[in-house]
């Protein structure tokens, strides 16, 4: 039951992600009123580069001090304070069990939905709709993180109503793709992989992998509010469901390069290039991260170094650098341990593998407590189970 139940917001959150823009049908499309669409203003767009840029690149304080200058001077309608919560939202996304910024990130999206009603009732039901969809959405993600499943699926069930709204306009910005895109691709994802979903799944249309990924594609290349999050979404859809690494780690480049003190395009750039056998510029990256979180970067922090750690550690096992490799499986092992997700693999695997640089020096005593370790921790008949159990008969 508790499987059902996770399965069922996940496609709540998965959908909710997808809300910020819509393909609409050209059916129903219908006129939209200029008169306050900022997000058609390419002035308005100029002044948010700064603070959009500066946002990626995590620096938080500059970010929020351009989009509070944007919410003065245009403080009647929802966009600076969706962004303000957008600022809130990716200081979370290194460790989304942190949960110190979420009381901001929810007053600013609750400012945006205020502001968005009153647009939508008022002259624009376009923007109105779009930013309430948007603003929904992303409650919804965060309400699903924490697992807080009834507002995720009330958040989430705002965030399709408006997404039909925006559905009636056409022609309206590159942003629109971006949500459509999501779906097309989710849609199809949700239905192959999760068959206890289906039900909740015939009153929507189908979705359609490749035009998601070419929609996506051309939302990162023509839009200026969602261009960066369809680079994200498209990086992690190339890497992790196309098993297509190549292009993604062309894309994870020039984000890292793009925004070089970001430390989740920084941890997945280097989490290609060790995944694609790039070992040498994984040994570079993953030792930037370690660098940065000794001194102290904004959003460097243990679950970086967790992934950094263990990437440093494999390679220089597989290079048999035994005393480098046992130095970085151990600093894998410190934070997953402070982070309390032992449940991990990279935890698992940290364990096995120091047992066995102790085996291979013939400290027995050290060997025995890594290899109980791993059994402790591993789920009994997994892979780093057996082979731990293996391992402490031949000792």
């Amino acid at each position: 039951m508790r499987k059902t139940a996770i399965f069922t917001f996940f496609i709540v959150s998965i959908l909710a992600q997808s809300t910020i823009t819509a393909q609409p049908s050209s059916d129903d499309a219908q006129p939209v009123d200029t008169v306050h669409n900022l997000l058609l203003d390419l002035n308005i767009q100029l002044e948010a580069t700064d603070g959009i840029n500066d946002l990626y690149n995590f620096k938080f304080r500059r970010s929020e001090s351009q989009f509070q200058h944007l919410k003065r001077k245009y403080g009647w309608h929802p966009l600076p304070y969706f962004l303000l919560g957008l600022n809130y939202y990716w200081r979370m996304i290194p460790f989304m069990k942190a949960a110190e910024y979420d009381d901001e990130f929810l007053a600013y999206m609750d400012t945006s939905l205020v502001l968005s009603k009153r647009l939508y009732e008022q002259d624009n039901k376009v923007e109105g709709a779009f930013f309430l969809a948007a603003s929904y959405g992303f409650q919804s993600r965060l309400y699903s993180d924490r697992k807080q499943w009834t507002k995720a699926a009330s958040t989430g069930r705002n965030a399709l109503k408006y997404l039909e709204e925006c559905k009636k306009y056409t022609d309206y910005s590159p942003e629109i793709l971006f949500g459509d895109a999501l779906f097309n691709y989710y849609a199809v994802i949700a239905d192959e992989e999760y068959p206890l979903l289906k039900p909740l799944m015939w009153f929507l249309p189908e979705g359609d992998k490749e035009l998601g990924i070419k929609q996506l594609k051309e939302v990162s290349t023509n839009a200026f509010y969602t261009r960066t999050e369809a680079q994200y979404f498209l990086m992690r859809i190339l890497a992790r469901e196309k098993q297509d690494r190549e292009r993604a780690v062309l894309i994870a480049q020039y984000l890292h390069e793009t925004f070089p003190d970001n430390s989740y395009f920084h941890r997945f750039y280097a989490r290609l290039l060790y995944t694609t056998g790039k070992y040498n510029k994984a040994i570079v990256e993953s030792e930037d991260v370690l660098r940065k979180i000794d001194e102290g970067f904004v959003g460097y922090e243990e679950q970086s170094g967790r992934y950094a750690s263990f990437f440093l550690g494999h390679i220089n096992e597989l290079r048999a650098n035994d005393d480098e490799a046992l130095k970085y499986y151990k600093k894998c092992i410190e934070y997953t341990e402070f982070l309390g997700v032992t449940h991990q693999g990279y935890y698992h695997f940290s364990l096995l593998h120091a047992g066995n640089i102790y085996k291979r020096k013939d400290d027995k005593e050290q060997a025995k407590k890594y290899y109980k370790l791993t059994k402790k921790y591993s789920k009994r008949g997994s892979g780093s189970y057996q082979r731990a159990k293996a391992a402490l008969k031949t000792l």
